[in-house]
């Protein structure tokens, strides 16, 4: 008996493999939070000097500068450059064998690394509890893992990099020419309606303030989460990504030491309501019907 058929014939075993598994994927979206931005930020620069000076001459400079990607170099130490071996890299065992601290320079490690993982961990778990041994576990696990990357990087940074969104909204309509989740043109309608809603509100609040409510990379997280659950989880998203904006922001500017810059990130409101909606939005509106009407 392989590996699959086994995971397939004992539903505990295959719920401890994903933990094991996404544990191990937790890890991973930490390295891919932190080096994104920087890569961003690196073709940036590379665009802006191609524009300001002969192409030949930015290609030179390119080419001096060390490669960087999600795989190259190593991580290091951001204090004192010590290289992460394999076994300071274990998944949160690591953190508690090292109390949280580098093994060189004793600098503490952030609580993000640890908790990330475990939350990747954790909802993973139950994804797979929920959809059981199928293609649908597999995809949403993709959507989850993509959502946790995508919100961790807004909150650090205010950014939701195109190099995630536009493929995760393609992904969705892939998988939905399938009949995955729901039909084609249900995905697609999704996601047109996805950006267009923000983008239309987007306009008309720059129209009346002359300020920008949010950022496009807003309009693309929702165009993506339409594109996967169609444009009947939109609704549902929207109102529980602005009740949520709403109180945490209060949270948020309370906690903030400069009270000028008000800029909250509301990525995370989004990507939290979408998979609520694209798990639970049927038995939540059931459940409130239920309580209004009986």
């Amino acid at each position: 008996m392989d590996l699959i058929d086994l995971l397939q014939q004992n539903s505990t075993l295959f719920l401890i493999f994903t933990g094991i598994f996404s544990l191990i994927i937790g890890s991973f979206l930490n390295a891919a939070i932190y080096r994104i931005p920087i890569i961003m930020k690196k073709e940036w620069h590379q665009e802006c000097t191609e524009f300001l000076q002969s192409e030949e001459s930015a290609k030179k400079e390119y080419k001096k500068e060390e490669k960087f990607n999600l795989m190259t170099p190593r991580s290091t130490c951001p204090n004192c450059g010590h290289m992460i071996t394999a076994l300071e890299n274990i998944p949160v065992l690591s953190y508690l064998f090292l109390k949280g601290k580098c093994s060189s320079c004793k600098t503490r490690i952030s609580l993000q690394y640890p908790l990330i993982e475990i939350f990747t961990a954790v909802l993973s778990i139950f994804i797979a509890w929920k959809f059981g041994f199928t293609w649908q576990t597999l995809a949403v696990l993709v959507l989850t893992w993509t959502l946790i990357t995508l919100s961790i990087i807004d909150i650090k940074t205010l950014l939701l990099p195109d190099h995630l969104t536009l493929p995760l909204m393609w992904l969705g309509i892939a998988i939905n020419s399938q009949h995955l989740f729901v039909d084609l043109q249900s995905s697609v309608f999704g996601a047109m309606i996805g950006y267009l809603s923000l983008w239309s509100i987007f306009q008309l609040f720059r129209l009346i303030t002359g300020k920008e409510g949010m950022g496009y990379g807003d309009f693309k997280i929702l165009a993506a989460l339409g594109a996967w659950g169609g444009w009947q989880i939109l609704p549902f998203t929207i109102f529980v990504a602005s009740l949520f904006g709403a109180v945490f922001g209060v949270i948020w500017m309370s906690m903030k030491s400069d009270k000028t810059n008000n800029m909250m990130p509301f990525g995370p409101w989004l990507a939290s309501a979408g998979l609520i909606a694209f798990l639970w939005r049927d038995e939540i509106t059931q459940a409130i019907s239920n309580y209004l009407f009986s």
